[in-house]
């Protein structure tokens, strides 16, 4: 007995620390578990303490697309038939009821960034600037109304129902901007920024030269953009510029002006007004020859603008309140009209 002693100790030594060990590795599994279960609470505290923290704006916090994701199914609704029209309510839905536009444009075709961009027609700061007046309707009109004037012009449809889910979803998303940006709503800068305008008309031959070398590897030599892989819902990678899959003639795109502004500041796609490529005679003759194409006709458009004098300078269509001819409204020079209108009615046309 005395001989097997040390042996017998030794096995259960052996066994005591085994035993320890397995004890160790159980409470550490264990504390690990609910470590674990207590810091996914911490971190959902966190977040919430994070998103509603008033020290810093939303859109310091999260992208775009992730914040709307912590908003309301109207918002998030607002924003996808703001940055995927064509797929929602295009021309080629398969529901025919919810067939509203009539290309395959998407309202962030030209409010760019989901609506978030500086000159690029944001729609930061909408809200509160309506009723406003329009003067192509020559009344006040509600934010409701400007929507429907894009749905019948830029994307060459029909008026969305003012009390439906889609209007609705579009003006929640729009005032919720706003809240994104909390005070820094006011560094974005809406609508266009002006262009130095060339006191000549358009040349539509360097306006040609100019587009096949900036804009056709997005919507090709012919204009027409470029789908996507699959078609689906008509979907369109780059929106065709012309054609009858683009905006209609009584489109504020069609106006050389507006045109060349968006296209100065905003094109080639990911350009920003900081880092603008083009020169203002450059996005002048390319605007003049984008819009020198055939595009879909709207009707009744001699109903616009029932005060004259209000219908701006570079709108391709009458009867206007001068005798200058339709050519030099479409094409320019424009300088001669917008003195004309400075001496005739004391009016500054920018436009």
């Amino acid at each position: 007995m005395s001989d097997n002693q040390p042996h017998f100790k030794e096995v259960l030594g052996q066994i005591s620390r085994l035993i320890a060990v397995t004890t160790t590795v159980l409470l550490l599994v264990i504390v690990l578990i609910f470590v674990g279960i207590l810091a996914t609470d911490h971190v959902q505290e966190w977040d919430n303490l994070y998103l509603n923290s008033p020290e810093v704006t939303l859109s310091q916090k999260l992208t775009l697309e992730n914040a709307v994701e912590y908003q309301s199914d109207e918002i998030k609704y607002g924003y996808e038939l703001i940055t995927n029209t064509d797929q929602l309510i295009g021309m080629s839905v398969d529901d025919s009821s919810m067939r509203y536009t009539g290309n395959v444009l998407r309202c962030s075709s030209c409010h760019l960034q989901g609506g978030t961009q500086s000159y690029g027609i944001a729609l930061v700061g909408v809200t509160g600037r309506f009723p406003q007046f329009r003067g192509r309707e020559n009344k006040e009109g509600t934010l409701s109304e400007r929507i429907n004037g894009c749905m019948t012009r830029s994307m060459n449809g029909i008026p969305l129902p003012e009390d439906g889910d889609e209007m609705k979803a579009m003006l929640s998303y729009i005032s919720w901007l706003d809240d994104f940006f909390g005070e820094d709503a006011s560094s974005i800068s809406p609508g266009l920024k002006p262009i130095e305008l060339p006191n000549r008309a358009v040349d539509l031959v360097r306006g040609e030269t100019l587009f096949n070398k900036q804009c056709t590897v997005c919507h090709q030599s012919n204009g027409l953009g470029v789908a996507s892989s699959d078609n689906s819902a008509a979907s369109y990678i780059y929106p065709p510029l012309w054609g009858e899959l683009s905006y209609n003639n009584g489109a504020g795109m069609h106006r050389v002006i507006t045109a060349a502004q968006f296209i100065k500041f905003n094109m080639p796609f990911g350009i920003t007004h900081e880092s603008a490529v083009l020169s203002d005679e450059d996005a002048y003759d390319v605007a003049g020859y984008m819009n020198s194409h055939e595009r879909p006709q709207r009707a009744n458009l001699d109903l616009d603008f029932p005060d004259r004098k209000r219908k701006p300078m570079s709108t391709p269509y009458g009867p206007y309140a001068d005798d200058f001819s339709i050519e030099q409204h479409k094409y320019g020079p424009y300088l001669p009209i917008a003195e004309y209108y400075k001496q005739a009615y004391q009016m500054t046309k920018k436009k």
